[in-house]
């Protein structure tokens, strides 16, 4: 239970401030929306920021914070904090050294990397000369949000979760200034954003250098390639970068293929996809991002019993939250879109669209998340090699949705064939975990995800009619953000009182999570 408490109180940490960053990037995508719309531009900049963000997730975020806290908290607990920091200065200066290669190989080679990218841009030479132009200008955002990452790797085997979790809003903050001031000023407008960009990952670096330091590090300019530590990692790291490349090019599939359908695809794609990262976000990475330290810690004490019982909380926490997402996201998929974007260049014909991205990416949500928790496990376990092996036969699975749905549902058959390729890799790498640790209360969990959708699904009902007695599209900003919101409000607290009736365990663990966060606070 102490586990569950440490796991809920982090990932509410976590939650919390990439709610606020959250908040910012719809802000940011409404500035976006209002600027540039579903054009060529905004398909240009789509596509080029995709790129940098690509290399950042397979070299940066997903693959060294993997690899290294498992490894950093084992070599802490052998051999003491001074082996510990010493390697982590090694593996940070390995780390700048490929950032900085990969910044200048993807200036370099930006015009062979769109073709492949986006080669339905190459019969535009105008769309196409400008999302090279863009990537050019991004590229150096590989250094600082790689760096960054790794930073929040360090603070968070500390069980700093909070500084990392709201640095990300920095950037879009620094974006919106961009979209609005340096824009206007600019011949090519859209290259606003992408100074936006630039300086945004320098200050995501920045902000969260004097954490790291007071936690211990200090940088040592001198690498040691062949440090035992490093080559440890490196074996550690080379499936998950391959696991993480699977998963980028199944978007980078879905891009490419979303480049020969009609124009706006791109970018459909990419506001419905932000939608559905928000509760992805907020709840999922959060979860996934406080339940990696902690899963390390049970398996360098050999407690796998405890570590059983930490996943199969995770799981169920999860479902409890998504579940009734999924449902809300489904129903309300237009007045949300409609709400939020629909001015400016964004026309109705964009809210369409995004509406149909949003219901479809809706239906894999409950899949997005729980991969989030599941992968941190065996990451613990440092098998890095099975979560790999998954995502390749789901990244297969994908491209043969991909040409079977685009078809007939356009963008939107892209968008099925993520959610349902999603749903198998969980499934999957849930029968194997189960398969390694035993059983995980299965038959809790599957008893437990029953009764959530039948009390999600009574809510779906009465939100949904709800919003077709009130909701009017063609109203003002503020008449239909109150009922929009009178629609969540009415949605979350039919939810919490079905939950209470069913006597739900996971309400209850928030519930009192809550009580005796306030009575601390209290205290203090």
């Amino acid at each position: 239970m102490e586990s569950n408490q440490k796991v809920g109180q982090a990932a509410g940490a976590v939650g919390g401030m990439t709610l606020v960053s959250r908040l910012f990037g719809f802000l940011r995508d409404l500035v976006i929306a209002m600027q540039f719309g579903a054009t060529a531009a905004a398909d240009a900049f789509f596509v080029a920021f995709r790129i940098p963000n690509v290399q950042r997730k397979i070299l940066g975020e997903g693959a060294v914070t993997a690899a290294f806290i498992p490894v950093f908290l084992e070599i802490r607990n052998r051999k003491g904090d001074q082996k510990a920091w010493e390697m982590t200065a090694n593996l940070f200066n390995i780390l700048l050294t490929v950032l900085i290669t990969s910044s200048i190989g993807l200036a370099i080679f930006a015009p062979f990397i769109i073709m492949i990218f986006a080669p339905g841009f190459i019969a535009v030479p105008d769309k196409f000369e400008l999302t090279v132009l863009l990537t050019q200008w991004m590229a150096p955002y590989l250094i600082f949000i790689g760096l960054a990452v790794f930073c929040m790797g360090i603070l968070n085997t500390y069980n700093i979760f909070a500084l990392p979790a709201i640095s990300p809003a920095i950037l879009n903050i620094s974006m919106i200034a961009g979209a609005l001031i340096i824009s206007p000023q600019l011949e090519e407008p859209v290259l606003g954003l992408a100074l936006g960009v630039l300086v945004g990952g320098f200050l995501q670096f920045l902000i969260q250098i004097p954490a790291v330091s007071q936690c211990g590090f200090k940088f040592i300019p001198s690498i040691e390639w062949k440090s035992a530590e490093v080559i440890r990692i490196s074996k550690l790291m080379v499936p998950v970068i391959f696991g993480l490349a699977v998963y980028e090019l199944n978007m980078v599939v879905d891009t490419l293929l979303a480049s020969l359908l009609p124009e706006g695809s791109i970018s459909f794609l990419y506001y419905g996809n932000r939608l559905v990262q928000l509760p992805l976000g907020v709840f999922g990475v959060a979860l996934g991002v406080a339940i990696l330290p902690m899963l390390s810690h049970q398996v360098a004490n050999k407690d796998f019993s405890q570590m059983i019982k930490t996943i199969a909380f995770g799981i169920r926490l999860i479902l409890f939250i998504t579940v009734p997402a999924t449902i809300g996201l489904i129903v309300l998929r237009f007045p949300i879109v409609n709400t939020l974007w629909e001015r400016g260049e964004f026309v109705r014909l964009t809210t369409e669209g995004t509406a149909t991205a949003l219901l479809y990416y809706s239906v894999g949500l409950c899949a997005f998340c729980g991969i989030k928790v599941i992968v941190p496990a065996f990451y613990s376990l440092q098998d890095t090699k099975t979560p790999v092996k998954i995502g390749i036969y789901s990244m297969m699975l994908n491209v043969v949705l991909n040409l079977i749905l685009m078809g007939p549902l356009k963008h939107g058959g892209l968008a099925l064939a993520t959610s349902i390729a999603a749903l198998f890799n969980v499934i999957l790498l849930i029968h194997l975990l189960r398969k390694r640790l035993g059983l995980m209360g299965g038959r809790k969990i599957l008893t437990s995800a029953v009764k959530l959708f039948v009390v999600s699904g009574i809510m779906g009902i009465t939100v949904y009619f709800f919003n077709a007695a009130f909701f009017d599209p063609t109203a003002a900003s503020i008449p239909k953000l109150l009922v929009l919101s009178a629609d969540i409000v009415i949605g979350v607290t039919l939810y919490g009182i079905l939950s209470h009736v069913i006597q739900n365990e996971e309400l209850s663990f928030l519930i009192e999570l809550a009580r005796k966060r306030k009575k601390k606070s209290s205290i203090h």
